[in-house]
Formats: C-alpha cells, structure tokens, sequence
C-alpha cells in the first residue's frame, strides 16, 4: 500500500502469574519498534536477560528507526542486535556465577518501510490478524515444535509432553544463536500481537483470535491478559497488541522487568 510513513499503534501490559514471584519478562513499545523477551534462569538471572535484551534493543532503537539509513544497512543492524544482546548476557554471567544458565527469547517487530522485519528468538511468538484471520509468523525455537514439523509427534501429544517447554534456541551468552529476520509486507488493517508463553501456552489460537479481535485494543489486552488469570496464569503474562497507523507515534515505552 502506498503509504507515507507507517508506525505502531501499540497497548501492552505485562503481569506476574500466578506461581510466580517476580515477573521476568520484559517489553518495549514505541513508534517504529515493539518486542517481548521471556527471561529465564535461577536467582533472577531471566530478569537480567529479559532486561539487556529490550534495553540493547531501546539503545539501537534511534538508529533502527532513521529513515535516513538504507533498509539493507536497517536490516544487519537488527540481527546484529542479537550478538549484542548474547555477549552482554555471556559477559554477566561470567560475573555472577548464580546466573549461569540464564537466557531469554526476544520477539520483536520493527517497521522498515512499508514493511515489517521479524527478529526472533525462542518461543515467545508474533501473531497477524489481517482480516479474519490470524496468523503465527514467528516459529517456536522448542523440542515441541522440531518434533513436529518432523512427523513425529501430533499436536494432540503436545499438552502432555515432558520437552513441552523445552528451547532449542535462546539468547544465554553461549554464542550459538542462529538469527533469522523474516520480512513482512504490511497491509493497512493489520494488527499485530508478540506475547510470552504465558498467553501462548496457555489460550488456544481460536481464543487468541477471538480476543484479539475486540476493537478497542486496551480492551483486547485486558482480555488476554484476564483469560490467562481465568486459567491459572502459571507464568508471567506479556502482551502487546499493534495496530498499522500512517499517525505519527513519538511515545516509548518499556514495561516488566526493564521497567
């Protein structure tokens, strides 16, 4: 669509479940840019991951959004992002030998044009409502998810796996992580939802779908967010929902544990 300059629309929250002490996902929303990472790792080392992760992202974010920069140039200074985010995270846990093992996923939509770019890592996830129907863009870096894409499970033996949470991929300083950045191109209606686990695991697509459909994108988030809890919330629960908007958006915000 021949559009000016497009932004995010966004409303997010982020919450402690219900089993869960302290909340260990992290979020940034702003005008060109949004991303959810899920931390994990004993004694708070998820919260220190989750944070670099969306902090490294918020120091990138004037340069990832000049409109004056080329998109190619736009494009390797995302991924690289990645490599930034593992180092600082390798290089705290060499500090602080309690939080060896830590990590995080990074879910994260960045509007190049009249594109969007997807950096992902993990199994938080990137959803597109276009329409009536919504779509996962992202694809979940889990046992689960090689075992199925191989065959070798159905989705009906996912609920009761042992490796049901189990990550092949994830930012935990070891250097090892793989980026991919696929590209979207983006029509005028879409709305865009990235969440942890804690909603994905928890609600089904149809419920995802039928929640994010609610107009008022406040309201969808609280909805989400209030299934979950309906659920049992076993874990922290991250949302943010976007709309396509050609308003100029200036606000920024981050949300849970980089807050």
């Amino acid at each position: 669509m021949p559009m000016s300059a497009i932004y995010f629309h966004s409303s997010a929250r982020s919450v402690d479940g219900l089993h869960r002490s302290g909340n260990e996902d992290s979020a940034l929303i702003s005008g060109r840019l949004i991303a959810v990472a899920d931390g994990m790792g004993g004694h708070a080392g998820g919260e220190v991951a989750s944070r670099i992760a969306i902090q490294t992202l918020q120091k990138l974010a004037p340069l990832l959004t000049n409109s004056e920069i080329d998109s190619d140039s736009i494009e390797d200074l995302l991924l690289n992002s990645l490599f930034t985010i593992d180092s600082e995270i390798g290089e705290y846990a060499e500090e602080l030998i309690e939080v060896r093992g830590m990590g995080t996923t990074l879910t994260s939509l960045l509007v190049i044009g009249n594109n969007v770019a997807l950096l992902h890592v993990g199994d938080s996830r990137c959803y597109r409502l276009r329409a009536n129907n919504l779509e996962q863009l992202s694809n979940d870096h889990t046992v689960i998810q090689e075992l199925l894409d191989q065959g070798a499970i159905s989705q009906s033996d996912v609920a009761d796996h042992p490796q049901r949470s189990v990550l092949t991929q994830a930012l935990m300083g070891q250097g090892t992580v793989v980026p991919v950045l696929q590209i979207y191109e983006v029509k005028e209606k879409d709305r865009f939802l990235l969440c942890s686990d804690g909603l994905s695991s928890v609600l089904t697509t149809k419920e995802i779908k039928s929640l994010m459909k609610k107009s008022d994108r406040d309201e969808a988030v609280k909805a989400l967010v209030d299934a979950t809890y309906i659920n049992g919330a076993p874990d922290n629960v991250t949302v943010i929902i976007a709309d396509i908007t050609d308003d100029e958006i200036t606000t920024q915000q981050v949300l849970g544990a980089a807050q």
